[in-house]
């Protein structure tokens, strides 16, 4: 195991200190890290790193590929180093308080064009924390289901229920804590507004001539009153007296936020969460395989970019409604395309140690879902073989939308898990049975089908006398396994070092 507190200082070394970093963020794999300025950045020192998987720098935001469970650690270990006081703070000329300033704002102003994605990652991070808990609970709503349909261990079934559900049915509450907190909220303040939607008396509540529902607007009602409680509590908390504060702070903010959830979020989010969940099923239903030929091609640039988080609140939505997500089976088969290229690169350039290596360390993540290490170390550096892996993806997705089209509904009952690792969350219209071989038919249709786009024309010509190259080339020959890659002019490492 990786020493995360060891790791967290040489990145901070590595991307110019606590003063150069701007903001620090991290999802299921990736950490993300906004700098004040890029040229204080060492990014080839970065990629060395003993632990770091990949990084890539898009302006002044940093990605860097971590894996599963050390990023978090990291995350947590690098916040508590900028936290430390670095001593007396060094004189400066005012010619260098001008150029920082100018270093700031500049740095500023291009943070700025990347404000949606910021939003994204934001809405992104009240949902992260629930992960764990939704695939433990679809796990085991799975494995329940399955001894439920073959009639064994009845007396076990309704224990494995009660496991599965009781954080299901407590969802909006965790979800409007999370948006509280990740807002500048009180957590414990955005879960009591958060309790309303779920609250059994709301079935005694008309609002506008309207009887609302226990549950209505689901997890996206509770998302917005959590997120309008931190408003409301950070706006009264700069007007309330310290000596009341206690008392008046988090009384008005359950008072105004959870009427507002009340009398409009709940209906609004209502009326947005079943359009959501009409529009994907429809999508699926009426689209069948030209639909998930799309959605499957374009779910690898999705992850690229970090767009796809903001699937999230949407696959939890569906969740909600009907029990599982049609979406998620359909876009895991752009990592499934990715393993095909993957495969395929590796049977052909077997000599070149480096992006062997590199493969073999990336391969056994993708094969249980987390796609990162073969997209920033391998597909996507290479340039073609990214495109090649969409390509299988889009075929994989197709076969899955075929199902969908027919009547036999692929479904995921929770999020967080991709291709081999999604297997026991499937299920769908017709059961556990079709699910999977919608689902399994899928998987095979693109792993072939990357396997093959890739082994047809998924290199260049210069890549491949490269890669032929550092290959052959015998021991202390400047041209060795670790060195760059010329991929169409552009150079860019081969990522031996994501392979560490």
């Amino acid at each position: 195991m990786a020493d995360a507190q060891q790791l967290a200082q040489q990145i901070l070394d590595s991307v110019g200190g606590s003063a150069n970093i701007a903001d620090v963020e991290n999802c299921m794999t990736r950490l993300r890290v906004e700098v004040v300025s890029t040229e204080d950045v060492a990014l080839d020192d970065l990629k060395a790193t003993d632990g770091v998987m990949a990084a890539i720098a898009a302006g002044s935001n940093l990605q860097i590929v971590l894996g599963p469970g050390l990023v978090d650690r990291v995350a947590n270990d690098l916040s508590a180093l900028r936290a430390q006081p670095s001593g007396p703070a060094p004189s400066v000329t005012p010619e260098e308080l001008a150029a920082r300033g100018a270093a700031m704002k500049s740095a500023a102003r291009s943070r700025t064009d990347g404000r949606t994605m910021r939003a994204v990652r934001k809405i992104s991070a009240i949902f992260i924390p629930l992960i764990p808990a939704l695939i433990a609970c679809g796990l085991i709503a799975g494995i329940n289901g399955i001894l439920t349909n073959l009639g064994w261990l009845p007396g076990l079934t309704p224990f494995l229920a009660v496991l599965s559900s009781g954080f299901l049915s407590l969802l909006a509450v965790f979800v409007a804590m999370n948006a509280a907190k990740e807002f500048g909220g009180t957590p414990i303040l955005g879960g009591a507004v958060g309790g309303i939607v779920v609250a059994a008396g709301v079935a005694n509540v008309s609002v506008f001539g309207e009887q609302l529902a226990p549950g209505q607007g689901g997890v996206l009602g509770a998302m917005a009153g959590g997120i309008l409680a931190a408003y409301v509590e950070r706006g009264m908390r700069r007007v309330t007296p310290d000596v009341i504060a206690l008392i008046v702070v988090p009384t008005i903010t359950v008072l105004v936020a959870g009427a507002v959830t009340l009398g409009v979020l709940m209906t609004v989010a209502g009326v947005v969460a079943s359009a959501i969940g009409v529009a994907a099923t429809w999508l699926l239903a009426n689209g069948g395989a030209f639909a998930g030929f799309v959605l499957g091609g374009f779910f690898l640039p999705l992850v690229m970019t970090g767009m796809h988080q903001a699937l999230t609140p949407i696959h939890t939505t569906l969740i909600d409604q009907t029990g599982w997500t049609v979406l998620l089976p359909v876009l895991a088969m752009g990592g499934a395309g990715q393993i095909g290229a993957a495969i395929a690169l590796w049977l052909r350039f077997r000599r070149n140690e480096a992006l062997s290596r590199t493969i073999r360390g990336a391969l056994p993540a993708g094969f249980l879902g987390v796609g990162e290490p073969l997209i920033y170390g391998v597909t996507l550096p290479l340039g073609r073989p990214f495109i090649t892996a969409c390509i299988g993806g889009a075929f994989g997705g197709g076969v899955v939308g075929l199902f969908d089209q027919l009547g036999h509904t692929v479904g995921a009952i929770a999020i967080g898990a991709s291709d081999l690792s999604l297997l026991p969350l499937l299920n769908g219209s017709s059961g556990f049975g079709w699910a999977l071989l919608g689902y399994g038919s899928g998987l095979i249709v693109a792993y072939v089908v990357g396997f093959v786009a890739t082994m047809l024309f998924g290199v260049s010509a210069s890549v491949r006398a490269d890669l032929e190259a550092q290959s052959s080339a015998p021991a202390g020959d400047p041209v060795a396994p670790d060195a760059p890659i010329d991929v169409d002019d552009a150079r860019v490492g081969t990522a031996a070092s994501a392979a560490r």
